[in-house]
């Protein structure tokens, strides 16, 4: 309901493509890098892999690939650091995330629900798409009656 009223208004806005994106996993890996150094300070495969709940050396392959794509360096048995094109990359990632998860929870949906869809969203969203997002958030907080009659009908309340 909620979404095809913010299909609604972004079908007024001007469409462009979406740019080529890197992969989901991709994404998710970068995102778990970046979560776990700003977090314990440093990133090593077996932290990645209890993370994301997948073997260390599933992780392994994707870091040694996202070393030789220039997004982070890799010494075994070191760890690993992003560099600042993969730094750049993840934090937008990230931003993106919270982003979406805020509009949701702005919205009234449960956190559980969020968690499950911004997972699926936050990879296939134009930028865009995001920005509208981020307008339409601001406009809606400052107009908290609306706000709240948005949610009244999400909740089916």
């Amino acid at each position: 309901m909620i979404l095809s009223w913010v299909y609604a208004i972004l079908e007024f806005m001007p469409s462009k493509p979406a740019p080529p994106s890197r992969s989901t996993a991709v994404e998710d890996y970068l995102e778990q890098i970046l979560d776990l150094i700003n977090t314990k300070g440093y990133a090593r495969v077996a932290d990645i892999a209890q993370g994301l709940r997948i073997s260390q050396a599933s992780v392994t392959n994707m870091v040694q690939r996202l070393d030789a794509e220039g997004l982070l360096k890799y010494e075994k048995y070191r760890g690993l650091v992003l560099t600042t094109a993969g730094e750049t990359l993840a934090r937008n990632i990230m931003r993106r995330h919270q982003l979406l998860t805020d509009f949701l929870r702005m919205l009234g949906v449960n956190d559980e629900v969020i968690y499950h869809d911004v997972e699926g969203m936050e990879h296939h969203i134009s930028p865009q798409t995001l920005h509208s997002i981020e307008a339409l958030m601001s406009e809606l907080s400052q107009n908290p009656a609306m706000l709240a009659r948005i949610r009244s009908r999400a909740t089916g309340g």
